[in-house]
């Protein structure tokens, strides 16, 4: 490992076991996404066996919108030389549902499933969907979105005198 550092340009440091306040850039980063998945799981009312989906897609989201004032760039702007495309970002914990629902074919027929979105697929250019009837995530491209409903829910389910 040490060769591989040496011949990249890294400088490894090492810190004491058990002293987070040596890593502290590491330590706000860590904290930064963590209360981020808190708040989309409670805001999108989801079960806490989530949060890995929660903290991957804050990761995901951030890597291509905070912007290093030091470059002036996004990290994923940093990594591959090109901007990202932001265009496909949707709200974390909004309904959706297939298009293509290879289980139920038929058009006419009603969804049965709530289907939340919960991710974006390492693998490939598709949405992660989490089905809450059978608590299993699907992946899949071919997904309408309601995210609007989902927001006006919770802008007008507000008590008197909060905003948001």
């Amino acid at each position: 490992l040490a060769k591989f550092f040496d011949e990249v340009g890294i400088t490894q440091q090492f810190s004491a076991a058990r002293t987070p306040q040596q890593n502290g850039v590491i330590e706000r980063r860590n904290r930064t996404l963590v209360e981020a998945a808190r708040t989309m799981l409670t805001f999108a009312n989801l079960p806490s066996f989530l949060w890995a989906e929660a903290i991957a897609t804050t990761c995901f989201t951030q890597n291509r919108s905070i912007i290093h004032k030091r470059f002036d760039k996004t990290p994923y702007e940093l990594i591959n030389k090109r901007k990202p495309n932001i265009k496909f970002f949707r709200v974390f914990g909004c309904r959706c549902y297939f298009l293509n629902d290879y289980e139920d074919v038929g058009k006419l027929k009603a969804m049965r499933d709530i289907r939340v979105f919960v991710g974006y697929s390492k693998e490939s250019v598709a949405f992660r969907i989490y089905n809450k009837r059978t608590r299993k995530i699907h992946e899949s491209v071919n997904v309408n979105f309601d995210e609007i409903s989902e927001m006006a829910s919770k802008q007008f389910s507000l008590e008197p005198g909060y905003l948001i």
